[in-house]
């Protein structure tokens, strides 16, 4: 009886460990682009159940880079798409469909504005065609990384600006109203190169902001989060990490309250980069981190907390893979445990900037490849399933 139990004890103990370890299936794949370079930098899985597309195109439009709007049906085949911009280089970061079921995109614009590089904010309709447009900015460079509509309908931004500064970027977050009118703006900065990379509406209807610090005139920075009141004013701040270089990309409040940031860690030395997950309280403490890497560089873009409550990541690897560098997903547990992981790419440069759960046990990536599609960078999509797997 005691050699019955022992083995069956092992049969469960191996079905989890391969249910814990298998990877998901690649569903299809999806390139966008022409003979130019094309990034895809933001994704969402719409009312529809499509999925709209925002990030640059030289290959089309009317300048350099222009902004690409790209729709697509279920199985990411293209129903249509926009470009935006003028006769200089014009980037789209950020995308987020609206409660009108339009959409609006945040990035820069060099073609328009008040000269370098400033904020640019469109709101399109639901067929993709301008509504209105915005730009925010002063002479020097200023740049829009993330954009959320907020409860009232209107839009927070956050990006970097060099406009309000004595030389160095500051992290600027900006309210507008539905309209695009702006409310009221705020920055945020030390004695270096300040950075923020994702901003988020917490449920107390204030914002939580990601980013990075960085020490004057030393090759070192600090994970940078910043909680904010609904008005803009910083309650709390904390600063992670700063041994070498470490930065964050993206962070969200978490079911119990708590958040999550992704970026990247460079503990060692520059040829040694991982990602960096870090959960941390609702006050900004550390509860825990995790490192994901291997001998060489890889970076982490992008983080998003899945129904299971754990939490799958987007980046790039040059430690894994088949090529110099390829796309990488990443699965973990709610503990930051690796449930499982995949790379994408082929003997060239492919990247995933974002990752996300797009049903149960289905994920969507999106990034750039040139190892595919029509030549130079095209944008690249991935859709993955998991089938009869232990949860």
């Amino acid at each position: 009886m005691i050699k019955k139990v022992v083995i069956l004890w092992l049969a469960l103990l191996m079905l989890d460990t391969l249910g814990a370890s298998a990877q998901p299936k690649e569903e299809w794949n999806k390139t966008y682009g022409g003979p130019g370079d094309e990034s895809g930098f933001a994704i969402q899985e719409i009312k529809d159940y499509g999925y709209i597309i925002v990030g640059k195109t030289d290959s089309f439009g009317t300048g350099k880079d222009d902004i690409w709007l790209i729709k697509t049906d279920s199985k990411g085949n293209e129903l249509w798409n926009r470009t935006f911009g003028g006769p200089r280089d014009d980037i789209g970061y950020s995308i987020q469909e609206t409660s009108d079921s339009g959409y609006i995109i945040a990035g820069l614009t060099e073609s328009y504005g008040a000269g370098g590089k400033d904020i640019w904010l469109i709101k399109a309709n639901s067929k993709g065609d301008k509504e209105w447009d915005r730009t925010f900015g002063k002479p020097s460079d200023d740049i829009c990384w993330s954009i959320q509509e907020t409860s009232d309908h209107g839009y927070i931004l956050l990006g970097d600006t060099k406009s309000y500064n004595a030389g160095d970027f500051d992290i600027w977050l900006i309210k507008t109203d539905s309209n695009g009118t702006k409310m009221w703006d705020r920055t945020f900065g030390k004695s270096g190169n300040d950075a923020g990379r994702s901003v988020k509406q917490t449920k107390d209807g204030g914002y939580v902001i990601a980013g990075w610090t960085e020490l004057k005139d030393i090759d070192k920075a600090y994970v940078w989060i910043i909680k904010t009141d609904p008005s803009g004013t910083e309650l709390w701040n904390k600063t992670i990490g700063g041994s070498s270089w470490d930065g964050a990309r993206s962070i969200q409040e978490t079911k119990d309250g708590g958040y999550i940031v992704i970026g990247d860690t460079r503990q060692k030395d520059a040829n040694d980069q991982d990602i960096w997950l870090i959960k941390t309280d609702s006050k900004g403490n550390e509860e825990w981190n995790k490192t994901f890497g291997g001998s060489d560089v890889d970076w982490g873009m992008s983080v998003q907390q899945a129904r299971d409550g754990g939490y799958i990541i987007a980046g790039e690897t040059r430690s894994y893979g088949t090529g110099g560098s390829d796309a990488w997903v990443i699965k973990t547990d709610q503990n930051g445990i690796e449930q499982w992981n995949r790379t994408f790419g082929s003997t060239g440069t492919s990247g995933a900037f974002l990752a996300q759960e797009a049903d149960d046990d289905e994920y969507i990536m999106l990034g750039d490849t040139d190892s595919y599609g029509s030549g130079g960078f095209d944008i690249f999509m991935v859709k993955m399933k998991l089938s009869n797997l232990k949860k």
